[in-house]
């Protein structure tokens, strides 16, 4: 492995879709966002992350860890919610984009 490539290492957990049909995603990050209550996170779709052809869609939701390695995802239901969780996994992107020019 050149100095340019790496793997990247993230929890998958599999998601339930309204039409019952289950997806695996990775997790790519867990956070806070300022004014809410606990964490959240950003999934991608495994096939998304493994497709270099194309970005993937990232799904947003609510995060909280149970017993063993069991998690709780929960919609967020409110644009405003939203809207600040999006900005602040856009945040996370810019900043390790910032970390990635070195």
């Amino acid at each position: 492995m050149d100095n340019n490539e790496f793997e990247i290492e993230a929890p998958v957990l599999t998601l339930t879709l309204e039409d019952d049909t289950e997806m695996e995603c990775a997790v790519l990050s867990v956070f806070p966002v300022e004014g809410y209550d606990g964490d959240y996170a950003a999934l991608i779709s495994m096939d998304d992350l493994n497709n270099e052809d194309e970005d993937g869609e990232i799904f947003l939701y609510r995060y909280k860890e149970l017993d063993g390695d069991d998690v709780d995802l929960k919609n967020i239901e409110s644009d405003e919610e939203f809207e600040a969780v999006s900005e602040a996994f856009d945040a996370i992107l810019d900043e390790q984009e910032f970390n990635n020019l070195d």
